[in-house]
C-alpha cells in the first residue's frame, strides 16, 4: 500500500510539474503569434512601413516601442495591436520623430485630411492637400465627378476645417482605388474604422465599440440623431477592407 501510495503522489508530482512546464510554452507561442500578426498586418505593413516600431509581447500585455514620423501613427498602432486576439493590454511607448507638429496649426490640419483620405477605398489616395488658415485645396486626379464630390465632402468634415477648395481634375486615368474585397485583416479594419470615426466631424464625438469578423464590421454604442447613426454607418462602410457594416448603436 504505502509503494502504491508513493506512486500516487509521484503522479500528482509529474502532472503539476508538466502543467507548471505548459503554461510558459503556451504564454510564449501566443506572445510569439501576437508579435507577429502585428508586423504582418495590412496597417503595418501599409501606413506604418516607413516607422521604426519594436513590438514586444508578455503574456498578452503589448509594449510599442519605436520611432513613428507621425502622431496618428501611434494611435494607429495601438488600435491595430490592441485588436488582435491574445492582447490583454497596450503599453504605448511610441515616440514622433522630430518636433511634433503644433495643434490645428495649417500642417497639421494638411496632414490630419491626408490621412483621413488615405482610409477610404472610394476617395483617391493620391490626392494633394494643403491647407491655409483652416481652408483645404485639395488637388490631383479624380475618377469620376462623384468621387471628387465625395473627397470634398470627406475633407469637410474633418475637425478643423473651415472650407474646401476643391481644385481635382477628373480623369479617367486617374489611379484606381481598392475593391470593397481586398482581403486585409480585422485587426486592421477595426483600427481602420475607428480612427476614422475619430477624425470625422460629425462622427467624433461618438462613443463607439468597433469589432470585426471575417471583414463585416459591427457597431455598438449611442449615436445623438438617427443621421449621426447612418454616417457612422456610411463612412465605416467606405474603409479599405470592410465587406460589410452591422451598426447597432442606439439613438439617445
Amino acid at each position: 500500500m504505502k509503494t502504491k501510495a508513493m506512486y500516487a503522489v509521484a503522479l500528482m508530482v509529474a502532472a503539476v510539474a508538466l502543467i507548471a512546464m505548459s503554461v510558459p510554452v503556451h504564454a510564449s507561442t501566443m506572445d510569439a503569434r501576437i508579435e507577429s500578426s502585428a508586423k504582418k498586418s495590412h496597417v503595418f505593413k501599409t501606413y506604418l512601413k516607413n516607422d521604426d516600431i519594436k513590438v514586444q509581447s508578455r503574456d498578452g500585455a503589448v509594449t510599442l516601442s519605436g520611432i513613428v514620423s507621425e502622431e496618428s501613427h501611434k494611435s494607429l498602432a495601438q488600435e491595430t495591436v490592441a485588436g488582435l486576439p491574445g492582447v490583454k493590454s497596450v503599453d504605448n511607448k511610441l515616440e514622433v520623430k522630430g518636433a511634433p507638429l503644433p495643434a490645428n496649426s495649417d500642417a497639421w490640419l494638411s496632414a490630419k485630411v491626408k490621412t483621413t483620405l488615405l482610409f477610404h477605398q472610394n476617395v483617391s489616395a493620391m490626392t494633394e492637400v494643403n491647407a491655409k488658415d483652416g481652408i483645404v485645396t485639395l488637388q490631383g486626379d479624380a475618377s469620376s465627378q462623384a468621387q471628387k464630390d465625395l473627397t470634398t465632402e470627406y475633407a469637410k468634415d474633418v475637425e478643423g476645417v473651415k472650407d474646401v477648395k476643391n481644385e481635382m481634375t477628373v480623369t479617367k486615368t486617374s489611379n484606381k482605388t481598392r475593391t470593397v474585397g481586398d482581403k486585409i485583416d480585422d485587426a486592421s479594419i477595426t483600427a481602420l474604422v475607428k480612427m476614422t470615426l475619430l477624425y470625422h466631424r460629425s462622427t467624433s464625438a461618438l462613443n463607439t465599440k468597433v469589432e470585426t469578423k471575417s471583414g463585416v464590421v459591427t457597431l455598438y454604442g449611442k449615436a445623438r440623431t438617427t443621421a449621426e447613426l447612418n454616417l457612422a454607418t456610411k463612412l465605416a462602410n467606405d474603409v479599405h477592407g470592410v465587406k460589410g457594416v452591422k451598426n447597432q448603436m442606439t439613438i439617445e
